[in-house]
This record gives structure tokens, sequence and C-alpha cells, in this order.
């Protein structure tokens, strides 16, 4: 113990070496002399700043939340508080420090990422309590009685480009069963250069009648939206509703008889039903996909649903034909049309309905290099939607969305966001590492309470993974395991098509190929080489860190630990690379079956 702080001896002695004195460097006792010491003075003042910030959180968490249970209220109430308090303590203990210009603009940086961890947290928990504990469904699927010569026409767009035409007459084959009185099927196949693919389509469709139309037409612009926008226009002048499925579905007989009652609502004008698969158990590398597409269309559709805020996804998806019109049609500039033409529907005021009810499968990704091209289509098309759909998600202007609907707009792609940002995260944990490395006397590990965050971000997450698949989607254990393993794979693909989207306007749409050959070992791993590369780095700072300074304190123990977590998500992309190029690796033959739907998950349906 010294009298006095002496700032300068950080470059000797690091970031202990300033604080050792009983007066601070202003000559202005740290303590009264003459009543206990408590390690916070103003603690009192920090514990009501708390309660206050906890407070406002929650009831924001509780705006429109009628049909939520208590325990689901006890359980934001307390993820506020910790989150809230956490928050204050850490702003506490940096203005504690002394301040120069480096570390004035480090703390920033670091309050804007505190910021963004706590908003995905709350978005989380929130998402965690309506999956769990609700009363009710406020938006039910009723079944609506309607007279055969009532049911409306349907138009059933079918988009393909270059598929393999033994997968397509399968398709084919299967409209041609639906139990459905009125309805067409166009088939557009744009830009295929080779006759031997789409020939034996259109002879097909042929062979199935007149309801069946088949269209070739190339060139032709704007990618699936454009064929969609073409079949538009080919449509039938009596049909009333628009489907579209994939190239490689196979519906249910009953999926049209089913849900095209809804539309007898003219507030609806979309009616949704999930994304299915056929080849689930195919693989142990489909057996990860398909566990990790579950936890979207069984919690994250469900709760959306609620407060009519569905994203349209491009199969299974019906649209009621004048409104499609009134709207301009599918959007060509955007390479994800499907969701964004369902936030343009409401913005105009109308409604869909989600049935979590499969009507139809088709077939996922077979490498790892197509689902990352897949998924990064995904998050690189939302970050188109929020920018050009920025005036109206944010302000109430020319608008009729409801609040309900940009929160789960918003708050549905923050950790999308938050996944970009944890790639410069990690960019500049290497850096601040090096720079630990190389000048281990100057330079700390940073404080132990920034490393808690992304670790608390990482925990929390992983627990809302386990716990909601186990109850809410009926997943087994290693289900849950290889789903979070799949989605974690994803998280750098992710993070470059948003920071990418933020910065560039506009990139071609990339096709999913269907049952595309299975890629050697070597060209796989080649698709995660960014990913190698970042976990390469992290785990050698790691290293470096341990032999160099040694992981006495808690401070540098913790920052190792953020390093290892931080980390995990590149393992996991060169384990499921690995995995996909493992085609023999049976689903079954390490125990994976389908996942089986609680009975509770279709609550919101009658008699269907």
């Amino acid at each position: 113990m010294e009298a006095f702080d002496q700032p300068w001896k950080t470059d000797i002695e690091g970031a202990v070496g300033a604080y050792w004195g009983v007066y601070d460097v202003e000559r202005n006792p740290k303590f009264e002399f003459t009543q206990p010491i408590v390690p916070v003075p103003q603690w009192q003042l920090l514990a009501g700043i708390s309660m206050v910030l906890a407070l406002i959180t929650f009831a924001l968490l509780l705006i429109d939340s009628k049909t939520l249970r208590g325990h689901g209220r006890s359980f934001l109430a307390i993820v506020s508080y910790l989150a809230a308090t956490t928050i204050v303590w850490i702003i506490y203990e940096y203005s504690s420090l002394y301040q120069t210009i480096g570390t004035i603009i480090i703390g920033l940086l670091m309050l804007v990422g505190m910021i963004g961890i706590f908003l995905v947290i709350m978005a989380e928990a929130h998402e965690w309590a309506e999956a769990l504990w609700i009363k009710e469904r406020r938006r039910y699927m009723k079944t609506i009685p309607m007279a055969e010569h009532d049911l409306p026409m349907v138009s059933i767009h079918v988009p393909a480009y270059n598929e393999p035409s033994t997968m397509l007459i399968r398709t084919l084959n299967a409209l041609a069963k639906l139990d459905y009185p009125n309805y067409e099927v166009l088939l557009i196949d744009n830009n295929t250069k080779d006759p031997a693919v789409w020939q034996p389509v259109q002879a097909h469709c042929e062979k199935l009648g007149e309801r069946f139309r088949f269209f070739h037409k190339d060139p032709l612009a704007g990618f699936k939206a454009g064929a969609l926008n073409f079949s538009l226009q080919q449509t039938s002048a009596d049909a009333e509703i628009v489907a579209v499925i994939d190239s490689d579905y196979i519906v249910d007989p009953r999926w049209l008889r089913d849900l095209m009652p809804q539309f007898s609502d003219p507030k609806v004008a979309i009616v949704q039903a999930p994304q299915d698969y056929s080849d689930g158990c195919q693989n142990a590398f489909k057996a990860m996909c398909y566990s990790e597409y579950a936890g979207f269309f069984y919690i994250g559709m469900m709760t959306r649903n609620e407060r009519n805020a569905i994203i349209q996804h491009g199969t299974m998806t019906m649209v009621r034909k004048q409104v499609l019109e009134q709207v301009g049609g599918w959007a060509e500039w955007c390479i994800t049309e499907d969701a964004e033409l369902g936030l343009r529907i409401f913005e105009q005021g109308y409604e869909a309905h989600y049935i979590p009810h499969s009507y139809g499968r088709g077939v996922m990704p077979d490498t790892f290099i197509d689902d990352t091209k897949q998924r990064f289509r995904w998050a690189y098309g939302a970050v188109q939607i929020l920018k050009h759909h920025a005036r109206c998600l944010f302000s109430r202007r020319d608008c009729r969305l409801n609040a309900g609907q940009r929160y789960h707009f918003i708050a549905g792609w923050l950790p999308w966001f938050a996944d970009g940002f944890n790639l410069l995260f990690n960019l500049a944990a290497i850096g601040w590492s090096l720079a630990m490395i190389w000048a281990p006397k100057q330079i700390d590990p940073p404080m132990l309470l920034f490393s808690l965050l992304p670790v608390a971000l990482f925990l929390f997450k992983t627990a809302k993974l386990i716990y909601i698949y186990k109850s809410r989607i009926g997943a087994s254990t290693l289900q849950t395991l290889l789903g979070g393993l799949a989605g974690l794979a994803l998280a750098h693909t992710i993070s470059r098509a948003v920071l990418q989207g933020i910065f560039t306007k506009g990139l071609p749409f990339i096709r999913t190929p269907k049952h595309a050959g299975q890629t050697g070992l070597r060209t796989v791993i080649a698709s995660a080489r960014e990913e190698i590369l970042l976990l390469i780095a992290l785990w050698l700072a790691v290293y470096a860190i341990v032999t160099i300074q040694g992981a006495e304190s808690a401070d540098t123990l913790f920052w190792l630990a953020v390093l290892l977590i931080q980390s995990i998500t590149y393992l996991a992309a060169v384990i499921v690379a690995i995995v996909a190029a493992m085609p023999g690796w049976s689903a079954r033959l390490i125990g994976i079956r389908e996942i089986e739907r609680p009975e509770k998950l279709l609550s919101n349906i009658e008699n269907i």
C-alpha cells in the first residue's frame, strides 16, 4: 500500500500498479478513515439505478403480454434485474479507472457491445417465456366449413432452374393427386441451358393434361422473383389464390382443401405452412440440419404468429392474388423475395395465418457448402429488407404495421446482427491478445466483467436451446445437441452476410442445389477455411498468453475462457463440415430419429 495512486506505474506494473494508494491521484481519500470500509460505498445508489433500469426493461417486455403466465413474468423479471445489475456494475467499475483517450474510446466501444448483448438477451428471454409459459394461443387456426362450389380457384406456381427432371416429375405427380376441385399448376423453368434437362418436364406436363402448363424462358431476369412474376402474368384470370412450392416438394393431397377456407376472411392475405423435409434421417449431416430447422418453424414462427408477424417463406405459402398484384408482385431486387413480400403485405394492414402442421416435404442441402450458401442468402436478404423498410419498421409514418409486428421483425433478426458484430469482436479480441503477448507489462486483459458478458450470452443461449428444444418441439438430447451444433456452424457465414449486407447494395440470387453430389473431404474443409483460420488464431492466442503471462489472475483466466468460447462456433463449422463429407455416417447408426412433434404443438389447430 502507498500514500497516493500513481497511474504512471501502469507502464511497469500493469493496471494494478496505479491503484496502491490510500488517496487517489487528486489527493482525495478513497474511504472514510473513521467508518467501516465497504467495497462499494455507493452501493445504495447503484442498487437504485439497477432497479429503475430493470423495471423499465421489465415493463417493456410485458407490453402486450396478457397471455403470459406468472412463471413467464417471473422469469422475465429475474433476467431483467440480473442484466440491468450487470450493466450498472460494469459501468461503475470502469468509471473508477483513471481515464485516458484510449480507455475512453475502448470503454465506449465496449459499452456499445454491452448494450447489444443486453438487447439480444432480452429478445431471447422474451421468446423463451412466450414459447413455454402462455395461457392460451391468441390466434387460433379454426376449421371453417366451406361448400365445394365456394372453394376459390388456386394457381400453383413452381419455379425451377436447372433442376433434375426426375425430381420435378415427382413434384408434378404429387400435385396431380391434390384433393381439390379447382386449381392449375404453372411450372416456369428459367434460364436452364440444356434442353435435355427441361424437355422431359415439358413432356410430362403435357401428359398430365390441360391443368398443367409449362414455360421455359431464357433469358429471364430477376432470378426466382423474376420467374414468379412471369408466372403471375400467365395466371388464369379466374384464380383468386396464388400458391408457391419449391421444385423438390411432395405435397400432401389435402394441402389446399384444409387451408384454403382461411381465405374466407377478406383480411387474410397469406396462409403459410412450415417447410419440412423428407431426408432428415438420410445421414448424420442432414439429421443435424433437420434439428436446427425445427427451432425456427416450431418455436419462432409460432410466437410470431401470435402478433400476426410471421416470416413468409417461399414454399408452402399461399397469397391472395389481388393483394399480390396490389403490392406490386415479387421484389426482384431482394434475394429473399418471399420474406420481403410478407412484410410488404403486412405494411398494407393484411393478416397472415401460420399452421404448424406439415403439408409438404422437400430435400435439404446435401453439402455443408450448399448449407452455408443458403444461410448466407437468408441473412443477406434480411439486411436488404431491414435497410429497404427501415422507415416503416422504425416509425409510424405511411405504414400500418403494429407494434408487435415491428418488434418481431427487428428482434427476430437481431441475433443475426449480433453474429455480424461478433466477428468484429473476435478480430478485436485476437488483436488485443496479440498486444498482451507483445507487451505483457503494459497491456492487461480486459476487465473481468467485460469478459463475463460474452460468456453469459453463450450460456444463456445454450440453456434456452436445450430447454426449449426438449420441452417444446420434442427433440431428444442428441437431436438438441446436434441441432445446436449445426446452428453454431453457420454463425460465421451469417456474420459475413450481415456485414456485407450493411456495406453493399445487392448480390445475385444464390440457388440451393437439389440432390447435389457429395464432395470430398478436402473440398468441404476448404469451404470452412475462414473458420479454420480463426479457430487456429484464437487457440494460438490462448496458448501464447498462458505461456507468457500465465493464468493466475481472474481477469486473465476469464479472458482465456472468452477466447475459447468464441472459438466454439468455428470448431462447430469444422466438425459439421467433416460430418457432411462423410455421408456414410448413418443418422440411425448414431441413434438419431425423426423428431416427433408433441401434441401440444398443434394446440392452435382445431380438427385438422
